[in-house]
């Protein structure tokens, strides 16, 4: 009997490494599962992937930062064979003055979601022992973020849990893959409010080559994946090697926007 092609969710898949990773899936043979907010950009997505792939592509129009999304998600997509967790958007400004429900929507998007998708999915792909999951978190995730304050823990968390996880599920079949990139040419400047600061006006990521990196560490079960470039590997290091005053200085000079 022929075997079912097998399945790739991803999430945030309307554009930016979404898309890329999605373009990736498809030219492998995956089935495809996108979830993102935007019906128009994702029927868009779909198209290209049934003409150029021959891709078999469900559309999911989810907002993951609402309440029992993930549960709403595998309800609509009950099996996975791979998870990326890709879905994420922050806020700039001091914490003082952010929106409450803005605050929410990260936390519960950033965290909880990928969180409570991994705990749905998981189970299956350990009694099939095969699965692969890709989380995405940021090299935010090595150092705190003053002005970006949730959105640099929620990625610290995203690496400690992948990392944690990957470990539990070791010999089982399943493996965990965090990338963590630096600054890279997504919607997710614009929507954080971060196109002027210093982080973004230096030269940023292609998102074609930061998705390639991350899909090749998730293919070889590598734990984390930190796509090669000088900030990229001086922001890690510098996590590691400068006091703490000076780091959260640093870190500070990067994003903050005067007046905000």
């Amino acid at each position: 009997m022929k075997r079912p092609r097998k399945l790739a969710v991803v999430t945030g898949a309307s554009g930016g490494l979404g898309l890329e990773f999605a373009r990736l899936l498809a030219r492998d043979g995956y089935d495809l599962a996108l979830v993102a907010r935007s019906q128009e950009k994702l029927e868009s997505v779909a198209r290209e992937l049934r003409e150029r792939h021959g891709a078999s592509v469900q559309t999911v129009v989810l907002d993951l930062a609402q309440a029992d999304a993930a549960g709403e998600l595998v309800r609509r997509v009950p099996r996975c064979d791979v998870l990326v967790n890709n879905a994420g958007f922050a806020s700039n400004g001091r914490f003082d003055r952010l929106d409450e429900s803005r605050i929410e929507e990260e936390v519960r998007l950033d965290v909880l979601t990928l969180t409570m998708l991994a705990r749905k999915y998981v189970p299956a792909m350990i009694e099939r022992r095969d699965g692969r999951m890709l989380n995405v978190a940021s090299t935010a995730a090595f150092l705190p973020g003053p002005f970006m304050a949730v959105y640099y823990a929620a990625k610290a968390y995203v690496l400690s849990f992948s990392q944690a996880l990957a470990e539990e599920l070791r010999g089982s079949g399943v493996t965990v893959t965090c990338l963590c990139p630096g600054a890279t040419a997504t919607g997710f400047a614009e929507r954080a409010g971060t196109q002027q600061t210093l982080l973004f006006t230096l030269p940023v990521a292609d998102a074609a080559r930061t998705a390639a990196a991350g899909y090749r560490g998730m293919l070889r079960g590598k734990l984390v994946v930190v796509p090669p470039s000088a900030t990229n590997w001086l922001v890690e290091l510098s996590s590691r090697l400068t006091p703490r005053r000076p780091l959260l200085w640093f870190s500070r000079k990067a994003v903050e926007v005067e007046g905000r």
